[in-house]
């Protein structure tokens, strides 16, 4: 607790400087939609234009205003330019959003798919909610800048530099006092801009381990409510909060101070130049008509100069965002080796001299070898820790084996397609896993075909969990709860073995699924895994002793090691930890 406190009150620290051309690339790589940008492009270039051309046809009606005609045609033009730069300016700014809220839809699908392919021990370093931050809260910020303010961004640069091309060519003295400026600002900017990098990445940071570690204890609530958790949690929630909170208050002086420095700049600067041009114009070197343009061509200048302090304000929180996306599309994906099917039938399941270990530290599993011959029951027994579940990870290819090799019949497992050889798979563990959703989609998941309410039936009847499923008023379409709250352990089995029936796998991996069960939830369970075993090759993780004396070969697994195989009479006779191991199951 006092290391997690600790920890709490550590903000997050920014990691390695992230560079524009890094958001450049991740943007180009989600293929935005060139045509369409660049008819958004051109049409805020003609906006801009336009907005350019308003203060000299205005220059032209005050200098013309004394004169005994007024000049209707410069009038039309004046008002034909604002019809312009509104119609274009919306239809530009809508194409230019719409490219970047598809390119982010696109960065988004390809952060999803790559994260389902990641490899398991991803998943094992990293929380789920972090990731989950990275694929919804950190392409949001993205799609914030793109979609927002990028747009804003182009049209008021193109404003920029016209602008100050034409009050050169107006009146260069002028000019050249307004951007005598420049300097200073720039001055102000870069530290901020610095402080608000290292702020964005803190912040994204905060939020990745907040959610992370919110949605890891809302998942299971129903432990800390029994354990009277809800104290702690919230103490230790409260410190994530601050910490962002924290961060939050930083950025927002920052941001406080950002936009009132660059307001009150950008307005010296306009009174300057009104009292300089009054000068000007009382001394008859300037027209009002050429100052009242110069300050609409400001205006333009300015209106677009304090959007960008919001712009690289978001452009910080980007390279952030950006940086941690980047490391999940970095992470390599599974491994899928060769493109062979897999020929199970008739063929024997073997494992040779398999090392593994997580980390070069300690090792897990150390030269196990076995064998699993086809419409045959293997048990793995042994005390709790040996390794049995991770032979099991092996054998479904979340990890490789540091030395050795699983073979069936004459194929490497590592040769055949990844998914063709899992789908050859059936797993049913002590907590099944379930989706919230109904019924059906938890039968149907995973199978690549719908399958009919006959179908679906006839696998729930084989798995004995037809008569539950029928006494639910919605039947197949009730709906389960997160992680199936409204089934009991025994109903979740059930419907977890029916899955494995509609698979109809050839090879049948059982981590114990009657472990946790009451005897009369255990009866029906283990009467429907009778069934499922029949006809195909079975491996089981036994702890209770029925499932490990109906086994046709015993593998007893200690420390990562096989120290002894056989029948069940084999091994009472010949492995005295074996015959303890028994009679503390019977005991039990």
């Amino acid at each position: 607790m006092m290391q997690q406190e600790a920890r709490l009150t550590e903000l997050p620290q920014a990691t390695q400087t992230f560079k524009l051309k890094d958001f450049t690339r991740l943007i180009v790589s989600a293929n935005p939609k060139k045509s369409l940008f660049i008819v958004g492009m051109v049409l805020s270039l003609t906006t801009s234009g336009a907005s350019l051309i308003v203060p000299q046809l205005t220059k032209g009606l005050v200098d013309n205003s004394g004169a005994a005609t007024f000049n209707s045609q410069m009038l039309v033009v004046l008002i034909l330019a604002f019809a312009v730069q509104l119609g274009l300016g919306t239809l530009g700014g809508f194409l230019l959003r719409y490219v970047g809220e598809s390119a982010v839809q696109t960065l988004r699908e390809r952060l999803w798919t790559h994260l389902l392919h990641l490899p398991v021990g991803y998943f094992d370093a990293h929380k789920s909610g972090e990731s989950s931050s990275r694929l919804v809260n950190d392409t949001t910020v993205i799609k914030d800048l793109v979609t927002s303010q990028f747009p804003s961004f182009v049209t008021g640069s193109i404003q920029l530099v016209g602008s100050m091309a034409i009050l050169f060519w107006m009146d260069w003295k002028m000019a050249a006092i307004m951007f005598s400026a420049v300097p200073l600002i720039a001055l102000i900017m870069l530290p901020i801009g610095k402080i608000m990098s290292k702020l964005g990445r803190q912040l994204q940071a905060a939020t990745a381990d907040f959610n992370a570690d919110a949605s890891e204890k809302l998942g299971e609530i129903r432990l800390i409510k029994s354990s009277n958790g809800e104290q702690s949690e919230q103490e230790t929630g409260r410190g994530y909060i601050n910490n962002i909170f924290t961060l939050g208050v930083k950025d927002a002086k920052v941001e406080a101070v950002l936009q009132p420095v660059m307001m009150t700049a950008m307005l010296g600067l306009f009174v300057g130049i009104l009292g300089y041009g009054a000068v000007r114009v009382q001394a008859g070197t300037l027209t009002s008509g050429a100052l009242v343009a110069f300050l609409l061509y400001l205006f333009n200048i300015i209106a677009p100069v304090t959007t960008f302090a919001t712009f690289f304000s978001q452009v910080q929180k980007a390279m952030g965002a950006t940086e941690r996306i980047q490391e999940i599309l970095e992470t390599d994906i599974e491994s899928i080796h060769g493109q062979e099917k897999a020929h199970i039938d008739g063929a024997i399941l073997t494992a040779q001299h398999l090392d593994f270990s997580y980390d070069a530290t300690r090792p897990i599993l150390t030269d196990i070898s076995f064998e699993a011959r086809p419409n045959s029951v293997i048990a793995f027994a042994g005390p709790s820790g040996g390794g049995k579940s991770t032979i099991f990870a092996l054998l479904e290819r979340f990890y490789e084996p540091t030395t050795g090799e699983i073979r069936i019949g004459e194929q490497s497992i590592t040769a055949i397609d990844l998914q063709d050889w899992r789908s050859q798979i059936g797993y049913v563990s002590q907590d099944s896993a379930v989706f919230a959703g109904t019924i059906r989609d938890n039968l149907q998941y995973g199978l690549q075909q719908r399958l009919s309410d006959d179908k679906l039936w006839h696998g729930l009847s084989l798995a004995y969990a037809d008569q539950f499923v029928a006494d639910f008023p919605q039947q197949l379409d009730t709906e389960i709860g997160e992680r199936g709250v409204k089934l009991s352990g025994g109903q979740k089995q059930r419907i977890a073995i029916a899955r494995a029936f509609l698979r109809n796998p050839k090879i049948l991996m059982l981590d114990e699924a009657t472990a946790s069960l009451d005897s009369q939830s255990e009866e029906k369970v283990q009467r429907a895994l009778d069934q499922l075993m029949t006809g195909r090759t079975t491996l089981v993780i036994a702890h209770r002793l029925s499932t490990i004396v109906d086994a046709d070969q015993i593998y007893f697994i200690e420390q990562g090691r096989v120290t002894g195989q056989g029948s069940h009479a084999e091994l009472i006779a010949s492995h005295p930890l074996y015959a303890t191991y028994v009679n503390e199951q019977m005991v039990q």
